[in-house]
């Protein structure tokens, strides 16, 4: 009963600043670009984008070495 259970990480490869994005992208299996896009919108639109960047920064852990 072994189940494939996908964690969220930071991205060491795909990484522009801090690999959050890269993560999320890995994470949910889209292009990290869209998920760039949508953190800068969010922070331009006076959204909650560069806060919850910030926050995820701290708190998601980066990928582990292979």
């Amino acid at each position: 009963m072994s189940e494939n259970l996908s964690r969220l990480y930071r991205s060491r490869g795909d990484r522009m600043i801090g690999g959050v994005c890269g993560g999320l992208g890995e994470y949910l299996n889209i292009d990290p670009t869209v998920m760039r896009l949508l953190f800068v919108a969010l922070a331009l639109l006076g959204g909650p984008g560069l806060v919850i960047y910030l926050i995820m920064l701290i708190i998601v852990p980066e990928e582990p070495l292979a």
